[in-house]
């Protein structure tokens, strides 16, 4: 493991944006990670979607390593135990998921990796935290909407939230998120435009992430 619990969860907070992103072709994920790396972003989700995807991790996780040494690399998508353990063993540094299952929180727990579940009520966040999730993701965030955060925080104003699902590089869109007590935002698509993909436009990647973290610690302060 190469950053601990508390490593992982202060980066996620002190630059308050995880970019989100899966490609089946480890060459563009190497260059898209490098590219999120230059403009400033040190946690990175590889999402566990296609066929094949903890292989591309495994090598991603050892170009990480090398190539962009304060870089810490998690993975998502992940819905039961026995997979978390496998991207555990590939190296994956943090653990996110679209819901929350108790069997991962074991799993995580154990070898102290932060393992963030989505949660879609109160009740959700409320059991997360029980079983050790120091960090709950809002999801579906386009669904649940800013108020959610607000009504959820002023009864556990503890609580350490991440959104994902409605986050766009977009000054009013996350200082509505902001203003409602996030302690950060996940950004998948809008961060990776397919037409800047397919054409390696990587320096196009660089700017987007620069600019959201940019207009993110303006928000934060």
């Amino acid at each position: 493991m190469r950053f601990n619990k508390i490593q992982v969860l202060s980066a996620i907070s002190a630059t308050g944006m995880v970019p989100i992103f899966y490609h089946k072709d480890v060459e563009v994920a190497k260059n898209v990670i490098k590219a999120c790396y230059d403009g400033g972003v040190r946690a990175f989700e590889f999402t566990n979607r296609g066929e094949f995807a903890h292989e591309v991790f495994s090598e991603l996780s050892k170009f990480a390593a090398k190539e962009c040494p304060d870089l810490i690399l998690g993975v998502g998508s992940i819905v039961d135990a026995p997979t978390a353990s496998l991207y555990i063993q590939s190296g994956a540094n943090f653990i996110v998921a679209p819901v929350f299952n108790p069997e991962i929180a074991k799993v995580a727990n154990r070898r102290l990796v932060p393992y963030v579940p989505g949660c879609g009520s109160v009740s959700e966040v409320g059991f997360a935290q029980e079983a050790g999730c120091d960090l709950c993701k809002v999801f579906p965030g386009d669904v649940l909407g800013a108020n959610f955060v607000k009504g959820l925080k002023a009864p556990m104003p503890w609580s350490l939230l991440m959104v994902t699902g409605g986050v766009k590089p977009e000054e009013a869109n996350l200082k509505s998120w902001f203003d409602a007590g996030v302690t950060c935002v996940g950004m998948g698509s809008n961060l990776f435009p397919k037409e800047v993909i397919a054409a390696k436009e990587w320096n196009k990647i660089t700017a987007l992430c620069k600019n959201a973290l940019d207009m993110i610690q303006k928000l934060k302060i």
